[in-house]
């Protein structure tokens, strides 16, 4: 059975453009080679690391949310940990239907920070009792 993961990988901010892009094709590749679906991937681009890692400040953030077997996963991250120069980090998880449809109403603008005002008229209703 088919179960949803997210996986959030940390690369070297000394790559290139294109080889960041071929980092995450490679990775987008080699899941769709393994039958696992990508439902979707964002790149949040170079961010300040909490503490360094391998004396390195910051780095590039990729998500990947997908549909695959455990043991797919397991692969995955054995390829990951090979890729060592290249990947800083990385942590993937399994996600549960409250996370799942979280995910997909984020990407809907229904939550977040792109959350679309649905329901202008309370934020332009005057509170009762104010004064001027």
């Amino acid at each position: 059975m088919l179960k949803q993961y997210e996986t959030v990988i940390i690369l070297s901010p000394l790559l290139s453009e294109d080889e960041l892009k071929n980092a995450v094709n490679g990775y987008t590749k080699w899941l769709k080679k393994k039958k696992a679906e990508v439902l979707h991937q964002e790149n949040w681009g170079l961010k300040q690391l909490a503490y360094p890692i391998e004396n390195k400040q910051s780095g590039f953030y990729v998500v990947l949310e997908y549909q695959a077997e455990h043991d797919v996963v397991a692969e995955m991250e054995v390829e990951m940990v090979r890729d060592n120069e290249r990947v800083l980090r990385f942590l993937t998880v399994l996600l549960d239907k409250y996370a799942i449809k979280y995910n997909n109403d984020k990407r809907a603008g229904l939550v977040g920070k792109n959350k679309k005002n649905v329901n202008s008229k309370s934020e332009a209703a005057p509170t009762e009792g104010a004064s001027a």
